[in-house]
Parts: structure tokens; C-alpha cells; sequence
């Protein structure tokens, strides 16, 4: 299901994310690089990565269609390459992992949720975590950030429930919007019949999922849905027409990897078929006219990361219509550091900080 094929490819000239910035001179070519490979400053456990990355010598995501985007090596990869030179293999053991169909919001299709149980899990009804991947809307898909969902739910005691939202172009905006909404509102109705307590759920997404976890609150305020009662966004895209104080980090990281200002572009064109839809509050949240009256939020975000600054114009929104916000700025990594724990110190050290939080949050 996520990697069907037979797309039609959106033309370049249409793609709305970040032309504006570009169109003002701050083009990736035009930015400064301090380093060859991510623009400097990435600590020695975090380049370990990077430079498995690297040698995978995969093309630009951006020069790619998205069917090809999802067979190249992701960070994912790297982890496993830096483990392998080491001789190890480690994959966090869970409580048990089982997949459920959930019905779409439109009833035509169903969706996969894979179940993570964690370790030492008794009988009792346990809170649920709806948790959204990463990868633009476009690529990635559950065992991408499978790490990330062990990690969590281990760290949290919630049963993690990973959703396979349908990506785009093929399944363009708003139907991931319309996926997670789905999913969401199903656990929060229905969670005990994964053993989970649906009067504690919460949301939690990297990237493009953060995205998804704080738009489904703002739909659920707007139509009068059920709300989880808390949101974990992990590095969160927040708008598709950044400007300002959200335009910051992607002049400066513009040719970071794993992310970079050329892959911003390249999801925006994939994932909005109308370039209007750049400014739609359920795509870029940072533009919602009202954004009070939605669960407090747990933030982390990268250093060398585009997406940085967007992120913090949100959690400064955020704050300023009343919502709390924890938000911690981990230095010296990168984009989709979270679900390295088993090679990136502080990646760990995330987790637990989100675990600490999501307790608190939950009243464990």
C-alpha cells in the first residue's frame, strides 16, 4: 500500500514550499556550507552517522520521483551500517507487536496500525500513543521508524500505535490529514481493543508526523471531536510558506543532511497538488488564525536542522494562545537524530526527556 506506484509528477513550477525564500536570493547554492556534509557542528556520535549516510552514495532525494525516493538508503540504514562496523545488532525488545486495520475517515479503505506493546505490560489498561512517521508525506513508512516506536514505548509504559497513513503524490493533501484524524479519533473511542485505556490518549509524531499529531488536535477542536491529552512533536513541520523567523534555519542548514532546503521543496511539490493549499492551517498549522484550546505540547527539536526555526515560531504561537510548551533544543545533531538511541547518546536522552513528560502528562 505505501509503495504503490503510478503517480502523475507535479511540475516543479508549481511547488509552493519555501519558492519565496528562494525567489528573495536565499537559494541552497547561496548558502554558506561550513562543512561538506551538514554545515558543521554535528557531534562525533551524530557525523559517525552522517558519514554512513553518505557512503551509501545515494542520489539527492530531490533529483528522484518519489517511488525511487523510497528505495534509497535512509537514516535508518546508517544506524544499522555504524552498528554493523561495530559487530552488533541491536534492536530493542518490546512487550509484543501485533498490526490492527483501522476504517478510514471516508470508509473506502483501511489503514495499518502496528501495536507496540512495552516490556513488562501487566493486564491492566494501559494509555495509548497514536504516533505519526516521518518522511515528508512521501517516503518512509512503518519500519522506518520502527526504533523510534520501540524506544517510546518502552520509555512511556503507553502502547504505541504506528500508523500507516497513505503518502503522497499518490495520496495528496489533505488525505494524511484525513488518515491520522481517522486513527486518531478510533483510539480515543476504541483503544481497549488493544488493551488500551482511551480516556489517556496522546499523539506523537517526527517531522512530517509532527505535522499530522498537532493538526488532528486542531481538527478535533474545530469539529468538535474527542482530544488527546497530550502532543509530542518531534522536530514538527509547521508551515509550507515559511517566512521571517521560520525562514531562519533552512538558509542556514539549506544543504544539511538528512534534510535539507531542496527536499523541503521537493515533499511541499509532492504533497500539496494545489499550491493554495501552502497556506491551509491543516497543512501549515504555524498559519492558523486561532490556535488555542489544544493539548499542552512536548517539543524537541535538532540543532542542524532546516526545520528548526519553524518549529520554534510554532511553540512561540503556541504559547502566545495560552498552550503550554516544554521545548528542548538538542545541539551538535541533526534531523531524524530521535531513533538513533542505540548509536546517538542524546537521541536517548530525548526519548527520556519525552518519557518524563508524557508520564506527567498522563498522571503515571
Amino acid at each position: 500500500m505505501q509503495l504503490a506506484g503510478g503517480f502523475a509528477a507535479a511540475s516543479l513550477a508549481a511547488a509552493p514550499i519555501y519558492r519565496r525564500a528562494f525567489a528573495q536570493g536565499a537559494t541552497p547554492e547561496a548558502t554558506p556550507e561550513a562543512s561538506p556534509v551538514i554545515g558543521g557542528g554535528a557531534d562525533p556520535q551524530m557525523q559517525e552517522v552522517l558519514d554512513a549516510l553518505v557512503a551509501f552514495g545515494a542520489p539527492p532525494l530531490s533529483n528522484v520521483s518519489p517511488f525511487a525516493g523510497r528505495n534509497l538508503p535512509s537514516f535508518r540504514d546508517a544506524v544499522q551500517s555504524v552498528l554493523a562496523e561495530r559487530g552488533e545488532t541491536i534492536i530493542e525488545p518490546v512487550g509484543g507487536i501485533e498490526h490492527i486495520l483501522i476504517p478510514s475517515l471516508d470508509g473506502e479503505t483501511e489503514l495499518v496500525a502496528r501495536i507496540y506493546h512495552p516490556e513488562g505490560a501487566g493486564s491492566d489498561l494501559l494509555p495509548v500513543m497514536v504516533y505519526f512517521h516521518g518522511g515528508g508525506f512521501v517516503i518512509a513508512n512503518l519500519n522506518t521508524y520502527d526504533a523510534s516506536c520501540r524506544a517510546l514505548a518502552n520509555a512511556t509504559g503507553t502502547i504505541v500505535a504506528s500508523i500507516a497513513y497513505r503518502l503522497a503524490p499518490e495520496n495528496p493533501f489533505p488525505t494524511a490529514v484525513d488518515d491520522a484524524y481517522a486513527a486518531t479519533q478510533f483510539f480515543m473511542g476504541g483503544a481497549g481493543v488493544v488493551g488500551g485505556d482511551p480516556e489517556r490518549v496522546i499523539v506523537a509524531g517526527e517531522s512530517a508526523g509532527g505535522n499530522l499529531a498537532t493538526v488532528v488536535c486542531l481538527r478535533a477542536r474545530d469539529e468538535g471531536g474527542m482530544m488527546p491529552l497530550h502532543q509530542v512533536l518531534v522536530y514538527p513541520v509547521t508551515t509550507f510558506a515559511p517566512e521571517g523567523e521560520s525562514l531562519e534555519s533552512i538558509q542556514e542548514y539549506a544543504n544539511a543532511i538528512p534534510l535539507g532546503a531542496a527536499d523541503l521543496e521537493w515533499f511541499g511539490m509532492h504533497y500539496l497538488a494545489d499550491p493554495s493549499d501552502a497556506t491551509n492551517p491543516y497543512a501549515s498549522p504555524l498559519l492558523a488564525t486561532d490556535l488555542s484550546g489544544i493539548p499542552p505540547v512536548t517539543m524537541i527539536q535538532a540543532e542542524i536542522d532546516p526545520l528548526q526555526s519553524q518549529g520554534t515560531a510554532y511553540a512561540d504561537a503556541l504559547e502566545a494562545a495560552g498552550v503550554t510548551v516544554s521545548r528542548t533544543l538538542y545541539e551538535g545533531v541533526t534531523h531524524e537524530f530521535f531513533g538513533m538511541t542505540t548509536v546517538v547518546d542524546k537521541a536517548a536522552e530525548a526519548v527520556a526527556q519525552v518519557a518524563s513528560e508524557v508520564n506527567a502528562a498522563l498522571g503515571s
